[in-house]
């Protein structure tokens, strides 16, 4: 007697629909901190390097629960993963949304970096339940979304602190976030568990921590240590230190929480680092364009309001949104090497131009949208790859690489600009120098074309 088998479950629209709105409801609540810095500086009463602390601070939680994430959703089940870690990213929003000073604020933003573990669980779930062709499509998607919501959350920033209040400028995205969750649990099938293994790998996480603390921790207070070459010293040997602690603990850990063993497939470790280059250039222009809007200077800047600067960067939103889903058919028809290098190229020279060409409000507005489509175009191009190039039971934890690939280069991105810019500020009027966002172009440019030459190494890794 024959045994019919049952036919593979497959997801829909409303399931799609509902991952797609958690990306964007996550991104949002992301994104809503770097256009109300200076609010909050003013009712926290904290210098702007205090209040720098917070953007990164929900960076850095990310890269470290990114890779967690993708893990325990290949070992547990995709949706069993997320349902939980948006608990967590909830209850973040919460807190943020009620924070009466600095301190509970941080927790809070610790507490919603979990929101990054979202993308690798998304695409186990596609992957699971969709067609190869389908599902490339679909990761593009949701990358696209996910960017695009850091877009819409930098355009509604502005209006709902200024309008309301901060309070709801974290609050309503939460309840967006926790109605999207409610949703996705109701419309997408249980998957079920996949390869059993240990528990969380808690030195490696301590020690990735550490890392990322020191790195970011040194790059903030640079502009003030800048004439103590010993502090300097110590602060790159910490980091150092750290950072070869966390390889020869991953190296011998039964499960260890970065499988750094997955960097020897073939163009893993070659998507990490273009990943991350790329995103150093697009999150330096993510940086600079609004500070450019706002400020103003003799001969350059705007000075316009944190509002305004959202309207103008509408157009980044749309480019943003739109490059998730055209990358996705690229990739399904060029292969992901061309549109990434297509990406990359477009991307650096924009940057080179925006050095030259920035004393135009349309200028900023053209070339934050240029940049804006290359870089969703390299990263989508990057995770889709990615996932083509491993088992289908790895695809959380390869993507995970990644995904942390693209927190730390936006972290280091910002970071280095906002370096930049103090470094060149006019210690009277506060204002910073035109040369500080001249050279912030330039180094973005020049690293995002710098990662041509890793592909040149990832595609003939591939090929042997």
């Amino acid at each position: 007697m024959t045994q019919t088998l049952a036919p593979p479950i497959r997801i829909g629209r409303p399931a799609m629909a509902a991952l797609g709105t958690l990306a964007v409801a996550t991104s949002v609540l992301e994104s809503v901190m770097a256009p109300a810095l200076p609010l909050l500086q003013r009712e926290l009463d904290v210098s702007p390097a205090v209040a720098a602390l917070l953007p990164i601070t929900t960076l850095i939680a990310g890269a470290l629960v990114t890779p967690v994430a993708g893990k325990l959703g290949d070992r547990y089940g995709a949706k069993l993963v997320l349902m939980r870690l948006m608990a967590v990213v909830a209850a973040g929003g919460l807190v943020s949304a009620l924070a009466p000073n600095l301190p509970v604020l941080l927790v809070g933003q610790v507490l919603q970096g979990a929101m990054m573990g979202v993308l690798p669980l998304s695409f186990i779930l596609v992957r699971k339940y969709l067609p190869p062709g389908d599902a490339q499509v679909a990761i593009g998607l949701v990358t696209g979304l996910f960017i695009g919501g850091g877009m819409v959350g930098t355009l509604i920033a502005g209006p709902l602190a200024e309008g309301l209040s901060r309070h709801a400028m974290f609050g309503l995205p939460t309840l967006v976030i926790v109605a999207a969750t409610v949703t996705v649990a109701r419309v997408m099938p249980r998957d079920p568990a996949g390869r059993p293994g240990a528990g969380v790998d808690w030195p490696g996480l301590a020690l990735l921590s550490g890392t990322m603390l020191s790195l970011m921790a040194g790059l903030a207070i640079l502009p003030e240590i800048g004439a103590r070459p010993v502090v300097i010293v110590a602060v790159v040997i910490v980091t150092i230190g750290f950072g070869t602690a966390f390889v020869l603990v991953e190296r011998r850990a039964a499960a260890p929480m970065v499988d750094l063993a997955m960097l020897t497939a073939p163009g893993m470790w070659t998507s990490c680092v273009m990943t991350l280059v790329v995103c150093v250039g697009s999150a330096s222009a993510t940086y600079l364009v609004p500070q450019l809007f706002g400020v103003s200077g003799d001969g350059y800047g705007f000075g316009i309001s944190a509002t305004a600067t959202g309207l103008l960067l509408l157009p980044s939103l749309i480019t943003s949104a739109a490059s998730g889903p055209i990358a996705g058919f690229a990739v399904r028809r060029y292969g992901s090497r061309p549109v990434a290098v297509a990406g990359i190229a477009v991307m650096a020279a924009t940057l080179l131009v925006l050095a030259a060409a920035h004393a135009e409000l349309w200028q900023l507005v053209v070339g934050k949208a240029v940049i804006a489509l290359a870089a969703g175009l390299c990263v989508t191009a990057m995770l889709t790859g990615t996932t083509g190039a491993v088992a289908q039971a790895d695809t959380g934890i390869a993507t995970g690489l990644v995904l942390v690939a693209r927190v730390v280069g936006s972290a280091l991105g910002i970071q280095a600009s906002a370096v930049l810019l103090t470094a060149g500020t006019d210690p009277v009027s506060g204002v910073p120098g035109e040369s500080g966002f001249v050279l912030g172009f330039v180094l973005a440019g020049v690293v995002t074309a710098t990662s041509l030459l890793v592909h040149t190494f990832r595609r003939k890794e591939v090929q042997a």
